[in-house]
């Protein structure tokens, strides 16, 4: 894996927006054109097998903890803990999941979190670094089949429960990258034969009457992807109403107890020294050098403590997180190429990986800010000895 300068296309902006990609400069560069990183065909062949062994992992976690009734240690009470474990039970279908993975100093992936629920960054994976790829270097590869595995996994849904018509995307109404996410998702779904509808998450309606669910034309809604996060869904007013006979949701419940980081704690207990996990747990005296602290909940990089006790390094990012406990972490920082801190996004679509996108920042935690770097591979290349910073 190196990182490499390279001049950006001329008019690069209008070219990206041109393909729905409108969030490029949200008052800082988000898209990073200047660079990209290279891999070898043995490091992408390396990444797709790790992140195919990950997600056989978390399935295996999801039933540990449904069979164990372990939702309390990982912050899932209530009804909550009910929906997971009758969405589980019904094998409700998947449509994605982004693991975060970083590489050791030996070279080996190790899992950060698992993003399960809500992950985004999906357009800037499938298209945005794909259209890139093409325009820029058209005689490399990358690792990138995301689009196709989403067309064929809507086609899968389709064929599996029926034509659900019409097919609903939701997100909130004030956060454009959410929008462009979602967007994205339903064109797709269009292309696989749904009627595919945008609806903001705040314009939904429910009736305790008819246990139903309405778009603003009073239209049923019977099936949604929702861009909104399962511990919120719950404790809307229509919260405690959501069942499998109300409505189909992606994604389904079950992914609730892998949306949350106390899953990683779990992973380490099933699979103690596993060469892709971090010692993980919920009691911080377990780690005596220092750890990664993460609330259960958080998202985009809040609340997050890392403190390294041999270095005396600390930093903490701000956020809303924490009163529903934390987990600690092995610290695991990610490589820094030229004060640049890279994570990969390795993508689940349809229990397949998929394909992958970088996020660098300038510090070891990766935030809402943090840069989207395109990548790339040679064909046939031969494997890179060391990380190349």
């Amino acid at each position: 894996m190196k990182r490499l300068t390279v001049s950006p296309r001329d008019n690069w902006q209008e070219r990206m927006e041109e393909i729905g990609f409108t969030f490029h400069t949200p008052g800082s560069t988000y898209w990073q054109e200047d660079a990209y990183y290279e891999f070898s065909t043995d490091q992408v062949d390396h990444i797709e097998a790790v992140t195919e062994d990950l997600h056989a992992l978390c399935l295996e976690a999801v039933d540990h903890v449904v069979k164990r009734d372990l939702f309390h240690k990982i912050g899932i009470s209530g009804s909550g803990s009910a929906l997971v474990r009758d969405s589980w039970s019904r094998s409700d279908r998947s449509l994605y999941g982004r693991f975060d993975l970083v590489y050791d100093s030996n070279q080996e992936l190790k899992l950060l979190e698992y993003n399960a629920d809500t992950p985004t960054a999906l357009l800037e994976t499938a298209v945005v670094q794909w259209v890139w790829l093409q325009e820029r270097f058209p005689d490399m590869d990358q690792f990138n089949s995301v689009h196709e595995k989403l067309l064929e996994a809507f086609r899968v849904i389709a064929s599996s429960r029926g034509i659900l018509q019409p097919f609903y995307f939701s997100s909130v109404r004030d956060n454009e990258e959410d929008r462009v996410t979602v967007e994205y998702l339903r064109d797709v779904a269009l292309q696989s034969g749904f009627d595919a509808r945008h609806i903001y998450i705040e314009d939904i309606g429910f009736s305790k009457e008819t246990n139903r669910f309405y778009d603003l034309d009073e239209n049923e809604i019977r099936c949604l992807f929702k861009l909104y996060p399962w511990e919120w869904l719950l404790t809307e007013d229509f919260g405690p109403y959501i069942s499998a006979a109300a409505i189909t949701l992606f994604e389904p419940a079950w992914k609730m107890a892998l949306s949350n980081k106390g899953i990683l704690a779990v992973l380490w207990e099933m699979y103690p020294d596993h060469p892709n996990l971090l010692p993980t747990f919920f009691e911080p005296e377990k780690l005596k050098n220092g750890y990664v602290r993460k609330p259960l909940f958080s998202r985009e990089g809040a609340n997050i403590l890392m403190q390294d006790r041999r270095m005396n390094y600390r930093e903490e990012t701000d956020g809303s997180y924490g009163q529903e406990g934390f987990i600690f972490q092995e610290i695991a920082k990610p490589p820094c190429y030229d004060g640049n801190y890279a994570v990969i996004g390795s993508w689940i679509i349809n229990g397949l990986p998929a394909g992958i996108g970088i996020r660098e920042d300038d510090t070891p935690i990766t935030k809402n800010t943090s840069r989207f770097v395109p990548h790339l591979f040679r064909p046939n290349s031969p494997t890179v000895g060391a990380l190349e910073a």
